[in-house]
């Protein structure tokens, strides 16, 4: 196979991923249909009595004017009133039966969609780092709000009707054949045009629709990027540029829209051109017939009643077919983000390590990100229990890619990480959460109390212990100072907090966790100095009797490590304790000096 077909997909490879995704999407769907298949089986009767029920009209009408009427001016009322009595009771019925499809209907759309929305959410989270760092937040919105609602849109009713649409053309057809079947006949060659406007219509808007989804997902990705990003986007007078390239997006949705509006329109007005001229061909030939005395008036009646019957649901059809459309592509997104598989697998026979006591190894490991070059090249390291080894270097030599590693968000090309000698790969991953705990840059604070926040990494953590642990890092003073205490809420993302603030309250948060092995990665780079100085007692508290791996630009963090690994292009060039690698005159000396250099300019 040639580089340019590689490169270049061919239209036959687009159609297999196109067969492949509505292959998923209806596994998908039987899936979601298992749990509910009684109400489905419910409904569908529902369905079909209604339909029955409301197609019994005309064959009434017909028999009434046919037989009843006579029967009346020869002084007998049996047969009308028999006919006004049956069909009162089979409105009464069919609109019982309607209301009914409705309620049953919505119980098994909203338990479809409840099941859905845990399972998005309940599998967005198992993947793996690597599915996070690629696939935007803005797209897995999109699938949470825009695509499920798309779905919604179908199962509040869509389904239903179009079900009851197909039913109801049946019916129509089959009554009209046995009440006249001439009439029929004429029914049966007006669907030919019916049913080629219908493909020429489906094969259309399946691309339309696919588009419009694609269209309204990148608005949606592009306004959660930039509201993510706003403060740079201020910081940068950014806002008529990105106001640009939104309103290029959304000029897109909207030609995308106004593309299946027309579509739309073409296909409406076609169902009522084809409605319209067989209702006329069936009066014109039955009209001449009955003229003839070869057609019943009733049966004539009855006949122009079914004609106009059988296309009114097409009309209804066509309306739902955008939402049927939109969820197909929804729906297909969906099935494509579940069948995502973690990169990082939970093992199937875990080992279980209850009581880490932190000795860390990685044994040749050699790990690249992706089909991207190597970053780690045989890395070999061993850190005993209770030593503190801080990692230094230049930026994208590879220092945090050590930290991901250790804390499995990745797994290794060749060569093993084990802690306590059990491969992180097999080791059973709650104990591996309780044993290793991170603590990044960004200290993120869900929406609660700082109590909340400060527990997350031990649930169960009493009021005297959260303290404690606040104490023990020395942010308890800061917490008392807030207006309400430990109680106090903080908004999305900690802002009532400043970075620094935040930081702290992950540290008291990490050492309430207790881990036998502390990750920090570059957890002191957004602090300012009073607030280094402030942080560096509760980190000699966070690092006492447990092994620690520090990565940190800033040498004051650095300094106080049993130990420091000087990383360059993915190996360790430098391995000794700070002291020693100062007196040795190597690079971790030259970075020493510099800090000196700013500590006196400072």
């Amino acid at each position: 196979m040639s580089a340019t077909t590689l490169d270049h997909p061919t239209a036959d490879d687009a159609r297999e991923r196109s067969r492949e995704a509505r292959r998923r999407s209806l596994v998908l769907l039987r899936s979601l249909l298992h749990p509910v298949r009684r109400p489905v089986w419910l409904t569908v009767a529902l369905v079909v009595g209604s339909q029955v029920a409301a197609v019994s009209g005309p064959a009434l009408v017909a028999y009434g004017i046919d037989h009843a009427l006579p029967a009346l001016v020869d002084g007998n009322s049996t047969p009308v009133l028999a006919v006004a009595a049956t069909y009162l009771v089979i409105a009464v019925l069919g609109g019982v039966l309607v209301a009914a499809t409705v309620r049953a209907s919505a119980r098994v759309s909203q338990a479809i969609l409840l099941d859905l929305r845990r399972r998005v959410f309940r599998h967005t989270q198992r993947l793996s780092l690597e599915f996070h760092e690629r696939y935007t937040s803005g797209r897995i919105i999109s699938r949470q709000t825009s695509d499920l609602d798309a779905v919604r849109e179908l199962l509040d009713g869509g389904v239903t009707t179009l079900a009851a649409g197909v039913l109801s053309m049946v019916l129509t057809a089959v009554s009209l054949a046995i009440l006249d079947p001439r009439s029929g006949l004429v029914l049966l060659v007006a669907v030919v045009p019916g049913v080629l406007l219908s493909r020429w219509f489906q094969r259309r808007s399946r691309a339309q629709y696919r588009r419009n989804r694609t269209a309204a997902a990148r608005v949606i990705v592009r306004f959660v990027e930039t509201m993510t990003g706003i403060r740079a986007v201020q910081a940068f007078r950014r806002e008529p540029q990105v106001q640009a390239a939104y309103d290029a997006l959304s000029e897109q949705y909207r030609e995308s829209s106004a593309g299946s509006i027309r579509l739309n329109g073409w296909f409406d007005s076609g169902l009522v051109l084809i409605g319209n001229v067989t209702v006329a061909t069936v009066l014109l030939v039955g009209g001449l017939r009955a003229l003839e005395g070869d057609l019943a008036v009733g049966v004539l009646a009855a006949a122009v009643l079914y004609a106009r019957r059988f296309f009114s649901p097409l009309q209804q059809m066509a309306m739902f077919y955008n939402s049927f459309q939109s969820a197909t592509a929804a729906l297909e997104k969906v099935a494509d983000l579940l069948a995502e598989e973690p990169s990082v697998p939970d093992p199937e026979h875990p080992v279980r390590l209850p009581h880490a006591r932190g000795d860390v190894r990685f044994d040749g490991v050699t790990f690249g990100y992706g089909d991207g070059p190597t970053v780690l090249h045989r890395l070999d390291l061993h850190v005993p229990p209770g030593q503190t080894v801080a990692l230094v270097g230049a930026t994208g030599a590879g220092k945090s890619t050590v930290a991901k590693l250790l804390t499995r968000f990745y797994d290794v090309r060749t060569g093993a990480v084990t802690i306590d000698g059990v491969d992180v790969r097999d080791l059973d991953p709650v104990d591996l959460r309780r044993a290793v705990v991170m603590v990044t840059q960004e200290a993120y604070l869900f929406s609660g109390s700082v109590a909340a926040n400060i527990a997350l990494g031990r649930p169960g953590a009493t009021r005297g212990e959260v303290e404690a642990a606040a104490r023990a890092v020395g942010v308890h003073d800061l917490v008392a100072s807030l207006p309400d205490g430990y109680d106090t809420e903080v908004d999305k993302r900690g802002v009532r907090l400043s970075a620094g603030q935040r930081q702290l309250v992950s540290f008291a948060r990490a050492f309430l966790a207790d881990p036998a092995l502390l990750v920090l990665d570059e957890a002191t780079s957004s602090l300012d100095v009073p607030g280094e100085l402030l942080v560096q007692e509760g980190l000699g508290t966070l690092l006492a009797d447990r092994t620690a791996v520090v990565i940190a630009h800033r040498l004051s963090t650095v300094m106080g490590a049993d130990r420091v690994l000087v990383v360059e292009g993915g190996r360790v060039v430098e391995d000794g304790s700070p002291g020693d690698l100062v007196a040795a005159g190597g690079r971790f000396a030259a970075l020493h000096e510099d800090w000196q250099r700013s500590l006196d300019r400072a």
